[in-house]
């Protein structure tokens, strides 16, 4: 008996020794596809902002998802405090910008950029029936913008500018600013143009845009970090091809009603 036990067991472990040498190996499991992390002001309409829902809509959303899909990859929006957006890229706690951000020189020594995609122009909004015609008449007066917004670092950079003005209001987004433009509490808003006209189409009658750009006229980008060129390639690659099969303009018609990107 001791003898077929010994027997038994040595077979028993030949047996898993050849299972293991030269048995069926299972297949390595198939690691899901990396998700991308889209930071955003989710307080900017047209390009990213909260509906009435609480859902993140807008027109960089349709593209960033779009981009996604073609990708094969899943998507999160993930809300940011905008004065902090270069220090939330370099962290990794998000992996792209798409908000409607300008491409300025300064932001490019943090962050690399896609193609411009569509125009951005600051402007300045006032409530109607202001006597402010042009840039000259905010000498004196009230003026609100988003604090680490364009419109920020133009005036930072004309300092001659800057000195004619009685206040500088700065808010954490452009709806805030154009909230406080109607209840009176600034004398006029500077902006991006795209945004501003939105909320004029929500006020009919209570804004007018002077046409006047204020500082230069710039470019929206996708904002990477400065290391990540296999994300850069792969998104422009799919923006380009977007932009060839006209899905980027279907997109723009629905949000802007006619194609306006570059």
């Amino acid at each position: 008996m001791k003898k077929f036990l010994a027997l038994m067991l040595t077979l028993v472990v030949a047996s898993a020794f050849i299972a293991g040498c030269g048995g069926e190996k299972s297949a390595p499991k198939k690691e899901a596809p990396k998700k991308i992390v889209v930071g955003l002001d989710d307080n900017f309409p047209p390009m990213g902002f909260k509906n009435e829902k609480n859902e993140i809509v807008g027109f960089d959303i349709d593209m960033a998802k779009e981009v996604a899909k073609r990708l094969n990859r899943p998507v999160e929006f993930k809300p940011i405090d905008w004065s902090s957006k270069e220090a939330e890229l370099k962290s990794g706690r998000i992996d792209v910008i798409w908000n409607g951000l300008n491409i300025t020189d300064e932001r490019k020594k943090n962050m690399a950029f896609s193609k411009p995609y569509m125009e951005c122009k600051q402007l300045i909004f006032v409530k109607a029936g202001s006597p402010i015609k042009g840039q000259a008449d905010l000498a004196g007066k009230i003026v609100g913008m988003q604090s680490a917004s364009t419109a920020e670092i133009n005036l930072e950079n004309d300092k001659a500018f800057a000195k004619t003005l009685k206040e500088v209001k700065k808010y954490p987004d452009c709806i805030v600013a154009l909230m406080d433009l109607e209840a009176g509490r600034v004398d006029a808003i500077i902006t991006d143009e795209i945004v501003g006209r939105y909320y004029m189409g929500k006020k009919p009658g209570k804004f007018v845009a002077l046409e006047q750009p204020v500082g230069p006229i710039g470019d929206f980008g996708v904002g990477f970090r400065l290391d990540d060129k296999t994300l850069l390639n792969d998104i422009q690659k799919v923006l380009d091809e977007m932009k060839k099969d006209g899905t980027s303009a279907k997109i723009s018609k629905q949000w802007f009603g006619a194609d306006i990107l570059k």
